[in-house]
């Protein structure tokens, strides 16, 4: 039983940080830029989410209110579709990869910044809904019901985002767009527009990851470059703007972490550092990344 909770939790870690690399897939795959403020949607999502849920707490008056916390998910979606709409139009003032690389690094540090400021220095949780606080009998065991439901959400996303890519005429059009944007400007189509649309879903689903993970995960000032560092673990391994790629990728990132903190817990960083290095090492673009 204790190998199947090992697993469960690396399944939960995992579902948090595909919805969290699925937002850097989608913003990768469009702006061919590694977005380094990724981690900093993340916070600030979870920040924004965070305050949301107490004030609607306060205003409907019911203490871990269900309603409370889905306001404060869809606040620190927006918030984060906020910031994506303030990078997309900063990356039009810079030309060059590198220089917009660093200009993402930049829009990272005055975020986690405002955060501090905002929000200070002390770790805060958001508050789970009563419906999910208690623990649920799963194959035996007693395993917390957010926990699965965070599981429940990720492949959710990852459908909802698999329809909307590969089976869509809005997908096919971002397809195409991408390997062509002239060709799809040339036939009437907005192509800048859609390119905008998915940027803010980019920033929207990294918000909500935020707000979700801040129900699981302590968020704190750091948070943002930790979550950022794990989530480049995802899309090294799954290979860069590959969505298939992002779900393999966090589950193998999840499990090995799972699994490293309870048989190697010394060592654990280690193990997640030498599994991307073993997977570059036969695929120098991830496991479902296109070679350019």
């Amino acid at each position: 039983m204790a190998i199947l909770q090992i697993i469960l939790n690396g399944l939960t870690y995992g579902a948090l940080l595909f919805v969290v690399a699925s937002g850097f897939t989608l913003i990768f795959g469009l702006a061919r830029v590694v977005n380094l403020s990724h981690g900093a949607f993340y916070m600030f999502g979870g920040y924004v989410g965070y305050s949301v849920c107490i004030w609607a707490q306060h205003l409907v008056q019911t203490k871990n209110s269900g309603i409370a916390w889905t306001a404060g998910v869809l606040a620190a979606g927006l918030a984060g579709a906020l910031l994506a709409l303030v990078l997309s139009w900063l990356l039009k003032t810079v030309k060059g990869e590198l220089p917009q690389t660093l200009l993402t690094l930049g829009l990272a540090i005055m975020v986690g910044d405002i955060c501090l400021w905002i929000w200070g220095g002390l770790p805060v949780t958001l508050a789970v809904p009563g419906v999910l606080k208690s623990p649920v009998e799963f194959f035996g065991i007693m395993y917390p019901a957010y926990r699965l439901f965070i599981i429940v959400i990720a492949v959710a996303i990852g459908a909802l985002l698999y329809f909307l890519l590969f089976w869509s005429q809005f997908g096919r059009l971002i397809r195409a767009g991408v390997d062509n944007r002239e060709m799809v400007s040339a036939l009437g189509v907005n192509i800048d527009l859609l390119f905008l649309a998915i940027f803010l879903l980019g920033g929207f689903l990294t918000g909500i990851a935020g707000a979700i993970g801040g129900s699981y995960l302590a968020l704190s000032p750091g948070t943002g470059f930790q979550i950022l560092t794990v989530a480049l673990f995802v899309v090294i391994i799954g290979g860069l703007g590959s969505l298939l790629g992002s779900g393999v990728g966090a589950l193998i990132v999840g499990l090995v972490d799972s699994f490293g903190r309870v048989y190697f817990n010394q060592f654990a960083i280690f193990l997640l550092s030498a599994t991307v290095i073993v997977i570059l090492g036969f695929r120098t673009q991830g496991l479902f990344g296109r070679k350019e």
